[in-house]
């Protein structure tokens, strides 16, 4: 699945599974993704798609199979999976911004605790940042100050500070009025053009169509279907895929 001319893989995902007491949210999970491929994850609430993207990050523990990011599999320990990870940046749902720290403050907080950068250079680096997702204006403002499509472009922002080179999107926009979704999308489509390998969960299909190499369908814990944007879309395969679509299109 991997296209022409990557290497890969970036993430790689064998066998993963995943219970919540007796109920498994995962079910044997197979899924490369090559450097640079923007793959989207999408399916009905509940199918495990978050669990998965949040598995790959190693907020959610697998408890089966096997995730390597960029060949150096993941091992639950979080001493020893901390510098492997910090290969990916994450962007949630919730925005997850500190409210008693002001937008720049939000961006330079890793680097200065994680990183020890000196907090000059963390200021630098966070201020070009907020010019790339188009906010340097709001570096002073809290993030209560901020609009819903303004806070979740600082919190892709103060991802971007610490240097990823997979970015993780775990429906970005599904707590966003809808005149502040585009604002959000065009800060990741732009994203997207510089080769950034991204995996992004989302019902957002003009999205998928515009920026994906790949769609990925999940359907009760397992992965259905994956395919290019214009065979997913106009010849799904399976009846679990098209009643999807049905629904949402």
């Amino acid at each position: 699945m991997n296209p022409a001319g990557r290497s890969g893989p970036a993430i790689e995902l064998v066998g993963v599974s995943k219970w919540y007491g007796t109920f498994q949210a995962l079910k044997g999970i197979d899924l490369a993704v090559a450097e640079g491929e923007r793959v989207v994850v999408c399916g009905p609430s509940g199918s495990g798609k978050s669990t998965m993207i949040r598995c790959i990050n190693q907020l959610e523990r697998h408890q089966k199979g096997d995730i390597r990011i960029h060949g150096q599999a993941l091992c639950g320990e979080p001493k020893r999976d901390a510098p492997i990870l910090r290969e990916t940046g994450m962007v949630f749902q919730s925005f997850n911004l500190f409210p008693h720290m002001t937008v720049l403050e939000n961006c330079t907080f890793a680097l200065t605790w994680v990183r020890q950068m000196p907090q000059v250079e963390a200021e630098r680096i966070a201020m070009a940042h907020l010019e790339r997702v188009r906010i340097p204006e709001q570096a002073a403002k809290y993030p209560l100050q901020l609009s819903g499509g303004q806070q979740q472009r600082v919190a892709i922002a103060r991802a971007l500070c610490m240097a990823p080179r997979i970015m993780l999107f775990d429906e970005p926009t599904s707590a966003l009025d809808p005149e502040m979704i585009k604002e959000v999308l065009e800060t990741m489509v732009e994203l997207a053009s510089t080769g950034m390998t991204m995996v992004v969960v989302t019902h957002e299909m003009g999205f998928a169509r515009t920026v994906a190499d790949r769609v990925v369908f999940m359907d009760q814990g397992e992965i259905v279907e994956q395919a290019a944007p214009a065979d997913f879309f106009s010849a799904p395969r399976y009846d679990r895929t098209r009643m999807f679509l049905s629904q949402i299109l």
